[in-house]
């Protein structure tokens, strides 16, 4: 009898970054338990995936800003008969306003979704895998996190040095965490946030599937940060070396106030 093939747990896997990992993992032998808010788009993926791979595919509709849906994921990763091998935390989105534009209610959901879910999944994720002696944890963040603009920059900022201090404390575990900073990807994420790129040149724009192969190498390398394309690479290690008074400048010149 063959042995079982180890299972990937990912979040916000119906679009974008999140479904290429659940597609990469598939195809790379990993069953799956995929996590979303919409059912149907779950099911459909869920179908794609056991199609296409021959995966087991679990479904997990929960909406991560509810704190007792949140639970429920963190529960599957807590199981010991069915282990979780691989966390993606990838569920996210973007607000079109800036912080004093926006409802607080929504800067409070968001919050929750880039913040709070990461915080709770990992830590569940982290004394399961930590017990068995084996895991990996992806936590996806941001190039914004570099920079000063907004919640969701601040927000991936705290992703970003979140992963770094678990990664040292599950160093000599077996256990490794990664945080992944990707650039402007080529998904509907944009889109559904209500914000125009139409201006930003062909080549920042990084494509899905190679970003995905790029931070699946760089896990199994054990790299606790992950920046995928040369671009971002250099963009990130100028910014980690410019004043952040410069850094800050940049931003608000970017992204002046607008009259309401």
């Amino acid at each position: 009898m063959a042995p079982p093939k180890p299972t990937a747990l990912v979040t916000g896997a119906t679009a974008g970054i999140g479904h290429e990992f659940a597609r990469q993992l598939a195809a790379g032998g990993h069953d799956l338990v995929i996590v979303a808010r919409d059912t149907a788009r779950l099911d459909a993926v869920a179908d794609e995936l056991r199609s296409t791979y021959a995966a087991h595919v679990e479904t997990l509709a929960a909406d991560l800003s509810q704190r007792a849906q949140l639970q429920r994921v963190a529960d599957r990763l807590s199981e010991t008969d069915r282990p979780v091998e691989v966390l993606v935390n990838n569920a996210g989105f973007a607000l079109k306003g800036r912080f004093l534009q926006n409802d607080i209610a929504d800067e409070e959901r968001h919050l929750d979704v880039l913040v709070r879910a990461v915080l709770v999944l990992s830590h569940a994720a982290a004394l399961s895998m930590r017990e068995r002696g084996r895991g990996r944890i992806v936590n996806v963040s941001s190039v914004a996190g570099f920079i000063a603009s907004g919640t969701y920059s601040a927000a991936k900022a705290w992703v970003t040095t979140f992963t770094e201090g678990l990664a040292n404390e599950l160093a000599g575990t077996g256990v490794t965490a990664t945080a992944l900073c990707p650039g402007f990807t080529h998904t509907e994420f944009h889109e559904r946030a209500g914000i125009r790129m139409d201006g930003m040149p062909a080549f920042m724009w990084l494509d899905a599937r190679r970003l995905v192969a790029s931070a699946l190498a760089d896990v199994e390398k054990g790299r606790v940060v992950s920046v995928p394309g040369a671009q971002y690479k250099a963009i990130v290690g100028a910014l980690k070396v410019l004043p952040r008074s410069l850094v800050r400048n940049r931003a608000r010149t970017v992204h002046r106030p607008r009259s309401r």
